[in-house]
């Protein structure tokens, strides 16, 4: 590895790090060298690798105490990883609802935490960034803040009503999108770079039909699977991309292009 994408001494922190994702950034950054802390309102497993603390993104309170804790600890940290949200994957056993029956509450609870909880913990970590002059904020957002989903590819599920992807969703993930580039014109004169990862529909339990449906959406030909994601990542925390900020990186095979 180049030397300008390790992390080596680099202090680095993840939201919703006990999520389906929350391992795969926070891995990656490990392996990089960096010293690892998750934050999640979950327990950890033990093989996740890394500390958790305990904090609830959409508690100010709860994130400021938090970071109080680790920079009391371990010291400045360099890089923050945005991941905390709240998804639906398409998934049979999911509860469904036609759209105009969608609850509110579910509604301002994926806004809570997808973009809610980055600000408040863009707060938190970002202020210590910039007066000490310099860090890396890498959002997490999804190629929905792009495009809006396709309910032909959940239309084959037997649920009625049928499946629809959540519509907060897409519009939680924009906002990421827009505060992504917010932050990066405020902080930029300080040396905080702030940037965006839009992955598109990555590999787990979906089921056969909905595969198949997407891959042929997709220019590559196949889902992501975890690994594409880690380079992205680490190129966008580490100094290998020094004099990139305000983007948001699509990494989705093409589906956007």
């Amino acid at each position: 590895m180049r030397a300008d994408w390790r992390l080596d001494g680099k202090v680095a922190v993840v939201t919703g790090a006990a999520g389906r994702l929350g391992p795969v950034w926070g891995g990656a950054l490990k392996d990089a060298g960096a010293t690892v802390v998750g934050l999640d309102v979950r327990a950890a497993s033990p093989e996740l690798g890394f500390e958790i603390e305990s904090a609830d993104v959409t508690d100010a309170e709860s994130v400021a105490a938090a970071a109080a804790r680790i920079e009391g600890t371990l010291g400045p940290v360099d890089v923050l990883v945005n991941n905390a949200g709240i998804d639906q994957p398409p998934d049979a056993a999911a509860t469904t609802y036609e759209i105009e029956d969608v609850p509110l509450d579910d509604f301002r609870q994926t806004l809570d935490v997808n973009v809610v909880g980055t600000f408040n913990a863009t707060q938190a970590f970002g202020g210590g960034m910039r007066d000490r002059g310099g860090g890396s904020i890498v959002n997490i957002g999804s190629l929905y803040a792009s495009q809006a989903p396709d309910p032909g590819l959940y239309d084959h599920m037997e649920v009625d009503p049928p499946f629809l992807k959540p519509p907060a969703y897409g519009a939680s993930k924009a906002a990421v999108v827009s505060l992504t580039a917010y932050f990066a014109r405020l902080w930029g004169p300080a040396g905080v770079r702030v940037n965006c990862i839009s992955p598109g529909g990555v590999a787990a339990d979906q089921d056969a039909e909905f595969v198949r449906k997407y891959t042929e959406r997709v220019p590559l030909g196949r889902m992501a699977e975890p690994e594409d994601l880690t380079g992205p990542l680490l190129f966008l925390a580490s100094d290998a991309s020094r004099y990139v900020t305000g983007q948001n990186l699509r990494v989705d095979g093409g589906i956007t292009a």
